[in-house]
């Protein structure tokens, strides 16, 4: 491929938009990579992951110094689907560049955090500023966007086992909701789901002695789950909130009592709560609600279970204040906004990092992501190349 201009971080995203790379296929978006980090003098490997039942995944790790402190650039280029091109204003793949934007899937999420990073890399590189001593590292992977199995907890792994020891970690996703600067990510909430089934006995509708509806106990197990509140939050976490996300009973027919029913639910967890304790509070509020439920004189009990789905994502709070306080001086010193140290909003790629080093996340702004006509302003562009661009070279200063 002809490689775009290094420094420009519109015409490095324009590339990368232009390689169709909807999970789990890498549609020529590792390879342009590649091809863009080679020449500031990374060596770039490129390992596959497989797991029964998942498509094989492939990611990237890439490397510029031997020795002295470890920064990681992590994020994936893989994208959802783009739905029906003609609703696009400009081709999903197009990478145009046209009104002050560039066009595409992946623009926002988050490509763009990529050809910023790169370009303030080949801005550095230009003016002779990348560090002697130190070492960068970029953790790309194909898996994001998809069921998260062959990617980045594999790629972390697979880079311990080879010796490879992070000392931070800047994740490029997009963090900021309206305008560039608003905020950083520190920290996420834990993810809990699981499935809540209650056994009934079917039968006619006109006849409900005969059988056990397992609709009113659902209702109240339901409930249960909602109120009261988990929690109030605190100052590090929003409350953790649970929502009850289906309700299902199978059932088409109007005149006959359903033989079961199940509700779906997903819970995002502050610190006050671990998977642990959490999935023991649910279970507490679903036995004391079936305990407490009145039952028609001569009818049946329907019997309840919760089926706990895997895997849990751990809530996590970022405490290297040296990390955050060097990426909000760059933010405010390009953009003059101090950014929000925030751990709202859902998860990333971010909760297997935190096992292996700090991480804060710091990306363009998320309002068009995952949407049609998907866009990253040129103007951002250049502001986020900026912020990397001083971020890298003041986490190095600070570590002498």
């Amino acid at each position: 491929m002809t490689i775009p201009d290094p420094t420009n971080p519109s015409a490095l995203l324009s590339a990368l938009i232009r390689c169709p790379s909807v999970t789990p296929e890498e549609g020529g978006a590792l390879a342009a990579l590649e091809a863009m980090l080679r020449p500031l003098g990374f060596a770039v490997e490129r390992p596959v992951f497989s797991e029964p039942d998942t498509p094989n995944v492939e990611n990237l790790f890439a490397r510029r110094g031997e020795t002295g402190p470890h920064l990681v650039f992590a994020g994936h280029t893989d994208v959802v689907p783009p739905g029906a091109a003609e609703d696009w204003r400009e081709g999903p793949f197009s990478g145009a560049i046209r009104d002050g934007f560039v066009w595409g899937r992946g623009a926002v999420d988050m490509k763009g955090g990529i050809a910023c990073f790169l370009a303030a890399l080949g801005r550095m590189a230009a003016a002779g500023e990348l560090p002697a001593t130190g070492r960068i590292s970029l953790l790309i992977t194909g898996d994001e966007e998809g069921p998260a199995i062959n990617g980045t907890v594999k790629l972390l792994d697979w880079a311990r086992n080879r010796g490879e020891r992070f000392d931070a970690c800047i994740v490029g996703e997009p963090t900021n909701p309206a305008a560039l600067g608003d905020m950083i990510k520190i920290g996420r909430r834990g993810s809990l789901s699981g499935h809540v089934h209650v056994d009934g006995v079917q039968g006619h509708a006109a006849y409900p002695h005969l059988a056990a509806n397992p609709i009113p106990l659902l209702l109240a197990l339901g409930q249960s789950l909602i109120d009261p509140p988990l929690d109030a939050g605190n100052a590090r976490f929003d409350p953790s909130n649970l929502e009850i996300v289906s309700v299902d009973t199978g059932n088409p027919s109007l005149n006959v009592i359903p033989a079961r029913a199940r509700l779906s639910f997903n819970v995002r967890f502050n610190d006050e709560w671990s998977g642990t304790t959490l999935k023991a509070e649910i279970e507490r509020r679903l036995t004391a609600a079936a305990g407490a439920m009145p039952m028609r004189e001569g009818a049946q009990a329907p019997h309840w279970r919760v089926e706990w789905k895997a895997p849990v994502s751990d809530v996590f709070l970022t405490t290297d204040d040296a990390l955050a306080r060097t990426l909000s001086e760059a933010v405010e010193a390009v953009t003059g906004r101090r950014p929000a140290l925030s751990t709202s909003g859902g998860t990333s790629d971010a909760r297997f990092i935190k096992n292996h080093c700090p991480v804060a996340e710091f990306g363009l702004v998320g309002q068009t992501m995952h949407k049609v006509d998907e866009r990253a302003s040129v103007a951002d562009l250049e502001q986020l190349t900026e912020i990397y661009r001083r971020f890298v070279s003041g986490w190095f200063a600070a570590r002498g």
